[in-house]
């Protein structure tokens, strides 16, 4: 099983930086945005959210790769029963921020591995919880203005400047950035397939 072609289904530079990270050979086949459109039942409840739109981002890239495992996943903020994706204007990037300052929040990702000869595919959702400290409007401007949170969910990047927001983290680190490792591991076991 371990020469299986892998294809990442997204566009995700932190995503792609990952799987390299580990040391995965894969190819890319973007999903596209479109696929979010239309899972708007699912946004009271965030976990089943994230796990749905990466089993539709496997599934839209399964087709073009008839024998490969399919990777696929879906990142949200979650505070106060509200889903914080990414922020399509500046104004949007500076109102999360300041949502998110000096409270704590859940970064969800549902990760889904589809197995396009077999038809089989295992879904899983991790959860990280992100303590931010009290942010000024200043540097809230300032780092919107430095153009880092305009691609991110939850409007700021852990492993960029946005870290010296972060006071704490309970969970996975790598789940933040958009790939928890462990469970990516963990799930590719069951197709019989180890990284290591």
């Amino acid at each position: 099983m371990q020469n299986r072609e892998i294809i990442l289904a997204s566009s995700s530079p932190r995503r792609k930086m990952l799987l390299d990270q580990i040391g995965l050979i894969f190819a890319v086949d973007s999903a596209g945005d479109r696929v979010e459109s239309g899972v708007t039942e699912y946004q009271k409840d965030p976990v089943s959210f994230v796990t749905k739109i990466s089993l539709l981002k496997a599934s839209t890239v399964a087709p073009r790769h008839p024998d490969a495992l399919i990777i696929a996943a879906d990142t949200i903020g979650y505070l106060n029963n509200r889903i914080i994706g990414k922020p399509q204007t500046s104004e949007e990037a500076r109102e999360i921020l300041s949502m998110l300052s000096g409270r704590c929040h859940t970064v969800i990702t549902g990760l889904t591995i589809l197995d396009t000869r077999y038809q089989k595919s295992v879904s899983r959702s991790v959860e990280t919880e992100v303590y931010f400290r009290e942010l000024t409007s200043g540097e809230i401007d300032a780092y919107v203005k430095s153009g880092e949170p305009m691609d991110k969910a939850g409007a700021y990047a852990i492993q960029g400047k946005g870290a010296v927001f972060i006071k704490k983290i309970c969970g996975d680190f790598y789940n933040v950035m958009g790939m928890p490792l462990y469970t990516l591991a963990e799930c590719l076991r069951e197709f019989n397939f180890r990284i290591i």
